[in-house]
């Protein structure tokens, strides 16, 4: 199949090529095409010339694009679907749920608004403050929820109304790509251009003096590098980071109840979610039973090429996460209990079943790094007391949880979590409505809701 650059309305063809590997297979499937810088600067400035008739453009007709936007995401679901699942790996299943997921970002968008705010103060000035569109914004996408991630900033940017770039991850561009095609002609040329990479243009994006703003979700690592680069030009920046979420599992729940729930949170696209449980700690009157629970789920799962309908968990995306991976499981085994899972087969594609390593605890690199992976330390507590402590001693700061039987005491120790989300008694529990950002080295800005559509405006004050 043939893939293109959208640029000013245009699809047209990359300066080079790129193979995209099937994580299944660890093979190539197929080729993306790759942007030149001069082809980038080309995209911003189609975004930056259709900037002004997309801000003039009446708030009920950009809605109106975004819901034919979310109504071609429908009808295309099904090819969008399997395309995702060939390049990311994730079950048919799942990736189906990420395009409905997409969709319904899109048309929650079409629900917001940005009023304009009149009023007369006590010394007789008359005053409106206004959100106003900031310009070209980029986005940058990762590798772990290609489409629904650009739901996460693309239809809030074009409401403001923005004008966007996209940029997928080199791993996971072909569904991007795809979604380009289809939309072409649903929005102005170029209110909305999609260019790729292989990791060699996120610099010259995040310093384009074309670019007004950049929306990044990847790494804390990178999202440093992002800032670093934006600084020359004092642009916007929304940054949603890593995440090394706590579970804080106390002694007095219903284990029968929560384990399937702390199975999902933590294993959901083989644990590659930022927002996934990635360090479980329970206390000692429950250690046994949970642990003992997750256990027969990871060994019951079933680990496979995503497109056969009945497999549960995928691969790991790419081959250096995948090489982490295995680094990280290595080392955990002369530092705890494997309890489940921990095989990797010989065969090809970059499988890694959900597995459980008990009797950890700080100090190793599985605890304290985020390991983005179907690998779950569990660390034994007593003391809640001590275990905010402990479970606080981080950069992290994305969310974390508290499950108790008793939602009282659940909440008071969740009221002193130093997070952007605290669950109590769930986790990574997203909606469109609820604004989502991070503490600490987590990230920087709001997305989601009225909060998130904020983010992508610049407020303006008239004072009469």
């Amino acid at each position: 199949m043939t893939y293109s650059l959208l640029i000013g309305g245009n699809l047209v063809a990359g300066a080079r090529s790129l193979p995209v590997i099937n994580p299944a297979t660890g093979e190539a499937f197929d080729h993306a095409p790759l942007a030149s810088r001069a082809q980038l600067d080309h995209a911003v400035a189609a975004a930056e010339h259709a900037f002004a008739g997309w801000a003039a453009t009446p708030v009920a007709e950009r809605k109106a694009r975004l819901t034919a936007i979310a109504e071609a995401i429908t009808a295309n679901a099904a090819p969008l679907a399997e395309l995702l699942t060939r390049e990311q790996g994730k079950p048919l299943a799942q990736a189906r749920r990420e395009l409905g997921a997409m969709a319904g970002f899109f048309r929650y968008v079409t629900t917001l608004d940005l009023p304009e705010k009149r009023y007369t103060d006590a010394d007789g000035r008359d005053l409106s403050v206004q959100r106003r569109p900031l310009g070209v914004v980029a986005t940058i996408i990762p590798w772990n929820f290609p489409l629904m991630t650009i739901a996460f900033k693309v239809p809030f940017a074009l409401l403001a109304g923005n004008t966007v770039l996209i940029k997928p991850s080199p791993t996971t561009p072909l569904s991007t790509l795809k979604f380009g095609e289809i939309i072409a002609d649903l929005v102005p040329p170029g209110v909305v251009n999609i260019v790729t990479d292989d990791n060699d243009l996120g610099d010259a994006i995040s310093s384009h003096p074309g670019i007004r703003k950049v929306s990044f979700t990847g790494s804390t690592a990178t999202g440093r590098k992002v800032m670093a680069s934006a600084a020359g030009t004092l642009k916007r920046l929304t940054l949603e980071l890593g995440g090394n979420d706590a579970a804080i599992v106390l002694d007095d729940v219903d284990v029968e109840a929560v384990v399937p729930a702390l199975f999902r949170a933590a294993f959901l696209n083989s644990g590659q979610v930022c927002l996934a449980v990635k360090r479980l700690y329970v206390q000692e009157g429950a250690y046994d039973r949970i642990t003992s629970g997750l256990a027969r789920l990871a060994e019951a799962a079933k680990v496979g090429d995503g497109l056969e309908e009945d497999v549960d968990f995928g691969p790991v995306q790419n081959r250096m996460q995948f090489e982490k991976l295995k680094d990280l499981l290595n080392e955990a085994r002369g530092q705890g209990t494997i309890l489940a899972g921990g095989r990797l087969g010989n065969g090809p594609g970059y499988f890694i079943p959900p597995t459980i390593v008990g009797d950890m605890r700080e100090g190793c690199r599985l605890v304290d790094e985020e390991q983005f992976g179907p690998i779950l330390p569990v660390i034994r507590f007593a003391d809640p007391e001590e275990v905010l402590a402990r479970s606080g001693q981080t950069d992290f700061g994305l969310g974390a949880s508290v499950w108790s039987g008793d939602a009282a005491r659940a909440r008071t120790l969740a009221e002193r979590i130093e997070a952007g989300t605290v669950w109590i008694n769930k986790h990574a529990d997203l909606a469109p409505h609820i604004p989502f950002g991070g503490a600490k080295q987590s990230g920087i800005g709001v997305e989601f809701g009225e909060e998130g559509l904020v983010e992508f405006t610049q407020i303006r004050v008239i004072s009469a």
